[in-house]
């Protein structure tokens, strides 16, 4: 449906009802009853998990496919393309509170929580407690009463480091990508797409291996108090966001492969690299206020 006359680009194209958000609905709704019944020790919990999994999946597979069709099909015109620019905006800038929302914990305990422990009256309590950040004096723990093991923290050297050096180097490589796109040269913009896909992945492989030795040989672990909460929560949540910049990249190479977008219309490429390059800002972030600091 649009505004405009047969045979041309829509001034505005408004979609036909569809059953996808219903069903997509459907399949969180398993989803989320199957967690809750499994964290509460119920069995059957895991299999509700994985079918609402494999039903939302299916669904989005559906939704998207009608979704490129459509762009390919040449029913998106300017005023479309300009909402999905306010959208992919808005929905950043909503990332970026959620980060902002756990740097702020981050500072919070601390700059406050954990010296406030460290008053005169908790040191009556606690005569031996450190109201020390762990990563400022070795063998604090932030925590009084001896209630969690010792651990140690996580040092920039050297897997972040490499981890930082990966995904800025995947930002070069995106834009490398961008710049030839928008040159008409295809090949080769799908190859830098793809080192930038190899680049990503290699990320999450690092940072597992680097979740892998510090629980089996630094103890620190998510329920290591403030820091190991922190430090997991940060962590975690960019790395599952690097995951998913990850597939929308390689997706995006898919369809370049199958000859989607053009040096002037290309949108759904400057969608997912907007996405990739506020990965790598939150990166440099975390990198500096959790590894060094």
């Amino acid at each position: 449906m649009s505004s405009s006359a047969p045979g041309t680009t829509p001034h505005y194209f408004v979609p036909q009802p569809s059953r996808h958000p219903a069903f997509a609905a459907f399949g969180l709704l398993f989803v989320i009853f199957g967690a809750a019944n499994w964290i509460n020790g119920v069995e059957w919990g895991r299999f509700l998990v994985l079918f609402g999994f494999l039903w939302l999946f299916a669904v989005l597979f559906q939704w998207f496919r009608d979704s490129i069709r459509e762009s390919e099909g040449g029913v998106y015109g300017r005023k479309v393309d300009i909402s999905f620019r306010w959208s992919m905006s808005w929905f950043i800038f909503s990332e970026v509170m959620f980060f902002g929302a756990f740097f702020t914990a981050l500072w919070w305990m601390r700059g406050h929580s954990v010296p406030a422990l460290g008053s005169v009256d908790n040191g009556l309590l606690w005569p031996d407690f450190k109201a020390v950040w762990p990563s400022a004096a070795p063998g604090a723990t932030a925590s009084p009463g001896n209630i969690i093991e010792p651990f140690q923290t996580m040092t920039p050297f050297w897997l972040p480091t490499i981890n930082t050096a990966l995904l800025l180097s995947s930002g070069v490589t995106l834009t490398i990508a961008h710049h030839l796109l928008r040159d008409g040269r295809r090949g080769s913009t799908i190859l830098w797409m793809w080192v930038t896909v190899l680049l990503g992945a290699t990320f999450v492989c690092v940072q597992g291996y680097e979740y892998f030795h510090a629980y089996h040989e630094m103890n620190l672990t998510l329920s290591s108090g403030a820091y190991g909460s922190t430090f997991f929560m940060l962590t975690g949540f960019h790395g599952f966001h690097v995951i998913v910049g990850m597939l929308m990249l390689l997706f995006i190479t898919l369809r370049l492969m199958r000859g989607h977008f053009t040096p002037e219309r290309h949108f759904g490429f400057e969608g997912a690299a907007w996405y990739w390059h506020f990965v790598d800002v939150v990166w440099l972030f975390l990198y500096t206020l959790v590894y060094w600091l």
